[in-house]
């Protein structure tokens, strides 16, 4: 059901005295962008006129258009609560589309729009939280960001150890003027890591909540002189930042990975839906470690996950079992960056889930009851950027579920990317190398 009529965005607007408006979109690398205009243009963006030039955002440029169209979904807006009280500014999110109004098969929002209808013609809706990771690093003299901080905090410390409590304070209350609401937030392992826990939301609503809470927490950062970054391995040495995905699907508004007579209080559903996921998940590391960066993260001794398996008692596996807890039965995936795109992340990991049920399929052996050398021989998930572009291009099913448009993009790009990355010579090379051959 609609929270908004057009009319009722009218009125809003007017009894709060808005007078600007962000129409914002995500790219197929998860960057938000926005477009500003007044409210004077208020009749041409609800009636989803609002061009722009596609060719300006990598990925976007199409056969047969020059202009790709920002359609708002209502729902979405809301005011900026750190901007001026007098002459507000308010935003919505967008489906772009093309000139003939069918929806752009480069719309990562689409995309999961398409899957979760897929979903609901099952009876399934699929809830989703998360767990966001990031750093509070200081800036340098000029103001450009760093990769240092002065802080020396650790897990669940306070202030003064906890130098971005007040920073992390202003992003939940932000956060909750917009909408989202945020389960916990704290100080993390690593000095100056942090993290905020949203609360569970319905697939599109919790893609859309993950987008306005980067911004919040990038737009809070700098008003506080700091910079955060969602960098998944920011700098050597330290455990990186992940973003840990929670699912529930539920069916006639009961989560059907419930089951009380399992022995883990897991339903047969559960253990499909988690063994479809676990059977593309490798072949997923594109959409879910999308840069050269995030293989920095996924390695051992860090406390990331390596090796493609489950637990129902250790929260260090790629795929954590639990129905612990007032939530019910899930299943928390800890593999997914800050790197990726959440609308691409979620609506394959519930294509691949649904898979699973479809197909009846049952999860390898419970990494729990695994001895070392079993556990050494477990399927593992990529170590390079190269390796997960050719595990994507190996599946066909992933690629169907993103698109051709989108598949061929992240091949031919990533592949640059690796290319690029390839050509590089690092300080740690020149150190190792340069006196000694």
């Amino acid at each position: 059901m609609a929270k908004y009529t057009r009319q009722d965005i009218v009125d809003l607007i007017d009894d709060e005295d808005i007078e600007f408006i962000r129409l914002q979109f995500t790219d197929i690398s998860g960057n938000l962008k926005n477009m500003a205009t007044t409210i004077d243009q208020l009749d041409k963006i609800l009636d989803g006129h609002y061009k722009f030039d596609c060719a300006a955002i990598e990925g976007f440029r199409g056969t047969g258009y020059e202009e790709l169209f920002l359609v708002p979904d209502l729902d979405t807006f809301v005011i900026f609560p750190w901007r001026p009280q007098h002459g507000k500014v308010a935003r919505f999110l967008c489906d772009v589309v093309k000139p003939d109004g069918t929806p752009f098969d480069g719309d990562s929002r689409y995309i999961l729009k398409k899957v979760i209808s897929e979903a609901k013609e099952l009876g399934y809706e699929f809830r989703v939280a998360i767990k966001n990771e990031f750093f509070l690093f200081d800036l340098g003299e000029n103001g450009e960001p760093t990769n240092h901080s002065s802080e020396q905090g650790g897990y669940f410390d306070v202030g003064p150890a906890d130098g971005g409590e007040n920073a992390r304070r202003d992003m939940v209350l932000y956060l909750a003027d917009m909408g989202i609401s945020v389960e916990t937030s704290y100080h993390s392992d690593e000095a100056a890591q942090h993290v905020l826990e949203l609360s569970y939301a319905d697939a599109l609503d919790m893609a859309d909540n993950i987008m306005t809470s980067r911004l919040v927490i990038r737009t809070v950062a700098k008003r506080h002189g700091v910079n955060a970054t969602f960098m998944p391995k920011p700098k050597k040495d330290t455990k990186g930042s992940g973003a840990h995905y929670t699912f529930a699907l539920y069916k006639d508004g009961k989560n059907v990975f419930n089951d009380e007579n399992d022995d883990l209080g897991v339903s047969k559903e559960g253990y499909q839906f988690m063994a479809g996921l676990l059977s593309h998940i490798a072949n997923m590391s594109l959409i879910n470690n999308p840069i050269v960066n995030s293989y920095k993260r996924l390695i051992p001794g860090y406390l990331a996950p390596v090796t493609v398996g489950w637990s129902s008692t250790n929260s260090s596996p790629l795929i954590r079992l639990t129905s612990i807890g007032s939530d019910g039965a899930r299943i928390v995936l800890r593999s997914p960056d800050g790197a990726s795109n959440p609308y691409l992340v979620i609506a394959a990991c519930l294509a691949a889930g649904l898979s699973g049920i479809k197909e009846g399929l049952e999860p390898p052996v419970c990494m729990d009851d695994l001895s070392e050398k079993e556990a050494k021989r477990c399927e593992t998930l990529p170590r390079t950027l190269y390796e997960a572009v050719k595990l994507f291009e190996e599946d066909d099913f992933l690629q169907e579920v993103v698109g051709a448009h989108i598949s061929e993009h992240l091949i031919k790009s990533k592949d640059q990317e690796w290319n690029e990355y390839c050509t590089q010579v690092t300080l740690w090379e020149t150190k190792r190398y340069l006196t000694s051959l």
